[in-house]
């Protein structure tokens, strides 16, 4: 009864304790008879509770650590954790989206980073005048290397060395024996290797010089042309020339650079050679398409070995015209056969003919196929120095579909007549005005070819020119030397037996040897002498001394690459003039979205006063010197109603307004921006459309 009622419930509860397990049972009779006993009592009673089956494992199984997939499958179906898994799907997903489209927004609207030659100030060495390793008189490239933590120091990233091919240095090495090799005076090709390892191994860049236009007549293509050895016969330029008597009639009267007939007469070849510079410097027949390859075999070259970038100099004689007319004359009425100098014809059928962009178009292609490598991008700026034709020179930076150089080197602030707030404005505003949309100018105050700064224009304004290159729009580019103040030495104690007996030396002052320090030699060399006599100022003007001086050339010149590399507004900012009369030159840099502004007061005349607020009304009446040629003024605040300066003093003022002088209707066409950005201060970053 007991067994039918418990197969007709669900479920039995006895209300009757169950038997107590005694244990082992050792008697199996007594077992029998005890159940025999039991079976007679009362039967216990059952109480039957209705209990449905899937509630009932799901009150026996909860989720626990560890739980199979069986186990885990039965509870993800379940709304609970479904929905809260659908939900965080879905978060994901979205967030995924809207990650993405951050992204490409910030990649869209970031403006184009500043490239490595256009971050950086450019120091351009004349290797030979830097630092000499090995005692013989003669900088060389060891010399540079044991140099570099100077770069550094100056926080300049990118170095420019002048030409160091093997040359016979006519003309100091602008004419190359081998294109392909370096000059026993400067070391060899693992002393070149070492310096390109050792620069980028601190982050800094190498430029190197490339002349293309002419050769050594020493090089080897000018050796197999003039015996008309196959190709090499027409590698230079060759015409026919009267010849009688000892006396040589050249085919026109083209003028070289140096002065005289620009052709020369060959006894091995009996023909005249044309050469736009020394006569041992012959032109290459770039009309030539196996001379336009050899050059560009040479840059493949060099570019392999990892520079970073060229300068091409002299670009602008590539090409001559094929009818070899006379040239004319500036004075009509000068008898023919006086004309000798170089500026007394126009030349108009040797310098920049047609086809010769095309040329450099083809350098700028090959140095693009090194560029592709991302960090990698290889500069190319040529050398246009068209002093008198702006339009001639802008047109090296190429057109907006076809690139060239990434700027032409920029040589008005050297090639002023004279020094006035008036002149430094006229010749920024030259280049600015004429520049095409979109490039980035550059700005030299030295060169290897110019009188150094204080022998130029005075040393007292060495500071405020130093502050004009490195606050203006652009790449600065310092000549060695040119950052503690150096002079030329004086021409005429150089002596001919000092220099080798070449004359060609004399003229150059500005290339003496770099002063170090006060000890012998200005600590260029540790030889007996330099091959050109050091200044006599260099106990006074030297690294060493100017680096423990606060108040120093040196130190001004430090701190104002600091503040160009650190300063936005600086570094790509607007730039608009403010002022400029015969005393002072006024300017700032701004940048859209960035209240912070920097005015530079720059004084190239003589004591001056001057009331900025009736300039700008809504400048502030009281600005902040960040930086002034005197150190002690720094920090200092003005009245923007007077500011003061002395001869050759030079301020930049920092100030805060939310009326930058590029928006004001007052100075439209006054404002020039070459990288133009705007900054976020709620994202701390730079976008493009303002």
């Amino acid at each position: 009864m007991v067994e039918e009622g418990a197969k007709s419930l669900p479920m039995e509860l006895s209300e009757k304790r169950g038997v107590e397990n005694n244990g082992f049972v050792q008697n199996e009779a007594f077992d029998d008879k005890e159940t025999e006993t039991s079976s007679q009592e009362e039967t216990p009673k059952t109480c039957n509770v209705d209990v449905d089956a899937a509630a009932a494992e799901e009150l026996a199984l909860k989720p626990y650590a560890g739980m199979p997939k069986e186990v885990l499958l039965k509870f993800s179906s379940q709304a609970r954790y479904r929905v809260t898994r659908e939900i965080l799907f879905w978060l994901i997903i979205v967030a995924a989206v809207v990650l993405v489209c951050a992204t490409i927004t910030i990649i869209a609207l970031s403006p184009k980073c500043l490239d490595w030659w256009q971050a950086s100030p450019i120091y351009q060495i004349y290797p030979r005048s830097f630092k000499d390793s090995d005692m013989d008189g003669n900088g060389d490239l060891k010399g540079i290397q044991e140099k570099l933590d100077h770069i550094t120091y100056l926080n300049i990233k990118t170095i420019w060395i002048t030409a160091f091919y093997k040359s016979p240095l006519k003309d100091l090495g602008h004419g190359a024996e081998d294109f392909y090799d370096i000059d026993p005076m400067f070391g060899s090709m693992s002393d070149f290797e070492n310096l390109l390892a050792a620069v980028h191994d601190r982050g800094l860049k190498v430029i190197m010089d490339l002349i293309p236009n002419h050769t050594s007549d020493k090089h080897r293509w000018f050796q197999l042309s003039r015996n008309r050895t196959g190709k090499y016969t027409d590698y230079y330029i060759w015409q026919d020339c009267g010849e009688a008597a000892g006396s040589v009639t050249p085919p026109n009267n083209w003028v070289s650079v140096f002065g005289n007939s620009s052709w020369q007469f060959d006894d091995v070849r009996k023909q005249c050679y044309f050469h736009q510079f020394g006569k041992e410097q012959p032109d290459l027949n770039f009309r030539n398409l196996a001379v336009q390859q050899e050059i560009r075999d040479i840059i493949k070259f060099w570019l392999n070995k990892g520079v970073d970038g060229f300068s091409f100099s002299a670009v602008k004689f590539l090409l001559e015209a094929t009818h070899l007319r006379d040239e004319p004359q500036v004075n009509k009425s000068q008898n023919s056969d006086t004309i000798t100098a170089y500026s007394q014809l126009y030349h108009d059928y040797t310098t920049t003919q047609v086809g010769m962009h095309d040329i450099i178009r083809s350098f700028r292609q090959t140095m693009n196929q090194f560029s592709r490598e991302p960090g990698r991008y290889r500069f190319m700026g040529s050398d246009g120095d068209e002093k008198e034709d702006i339009e001639a020179t802008m047109m090296y930076y190429g057109t907006t579909f076809i690139q060239e150089a990434d700027f032409p080197f920029n040589f008005n602030l050297i090639n002023m007549k004279n020094l006035s707030g008036n002149s430094i404005f006229e010749a920024v505003n030259l280049w600015m005005k004429n520049m095409p949309t979109g490039k980035w100018p550059n700005w030299a105050v030295g060169s290897p070819n110019a009188a150094r700064i204080s022998s130029r224009i005075g040393k007292e304004y060495i500071n405020v020119i130093n502050m004009l290159l490195l606050t203006l729009p652009g790449t600065p580019v310092t000549y060695y030397g040119e950052e503690i103040g150096m002079e030329n030495i004086v021409s005429e104690n150089v002596s001919a037996e000092r220099v080798n007996s070449d004359p060609v030396l004399v003229t150059f002052p500005e290339k003496s040897p770099m002063q170090w320090d006060g000890k012998v030699n200005a600590g260029f060399t540790e030889g007996n002498s330099s091959w050109l006599p050091v200044n006599s100022d260099y106990q006074s003007v030297n690294v060493e001394i100017q680096m423990a001086w606060s108040n120093s050339t040196l130190n001004l010149y430090r701190e104002l690459t600091s503040l160009r590399n650190n300063e936005l507004p600086i570094h790509r900012g607007w730039m608009c003039y403010i002022w400029n009369d015969s005393d002072v030159f006024v300017y700032v840099r701004e940048l859209d979205g960035l209240d912070r502004v920097f005015m530079m007061v720059l004084n190239f005349g003589q004591e001056s006063t001057i009331d900025l607020q009736a300039i700008v009304p809504s400048l502030p009446s009281e600005a902040i010197i960040r930086l002034s040629t005197n150190f002690s003024d720094a920090g200092k605040a003005v009245n923007t109603k007077l500011i003061k300066t002395e001869m050759g003093e030079g301020l930049v003022l920092e100030y805060k307004t939310t009326k930058p002088v590029h928006t004001m209707q007052a100075f439209q066409g006054k404002c020039f921006v070459a990288e133009k950005a705007c900054y976020s201060s709620a994202f701390n970053l730079l976008y493009m459309n303002c």
